[in-house]
């Protein structure tokens, strides 16, 4: 099972994440917008809540994304950015 040990919420509706491997991956929310459970989220202030919960992160109103998802959708970050 993927750990997360970092989430940051960045102002592109992109999130970074940093796994316990030392992977970095970046997870572009945007298309999930359009989904009735992730409406709430096309607040920025309400994005920007994200909390890390070690094998998923949460937002308000109970939304969230499994370590997984994030890891196997998510772009790889390089040592430069992406």
């Amino acid at each position: 099972m993927r750990y997360i040990n970092t989430v940051h919420a960045n102002d592109d509706w992109t999130i970074d994440i940093i796994f316990d491997d030392g992977a970095e991956r970046r997870f572009d929310v945007k298309p999930l917008l359009d989904c009735e459970a992730f409406e709430p989220l096309r607040n920025l202030d309400a994005f920007k809540t994200v909390r890390n919960r070690g094998y998923f992160v949460e937002w308000i109103n109970e939304i969230d994304l499994s370590a997984e998802t994030l890891y196997l959708d998510g772009m790889s970050l390089g040592a430069n950015g992406v």
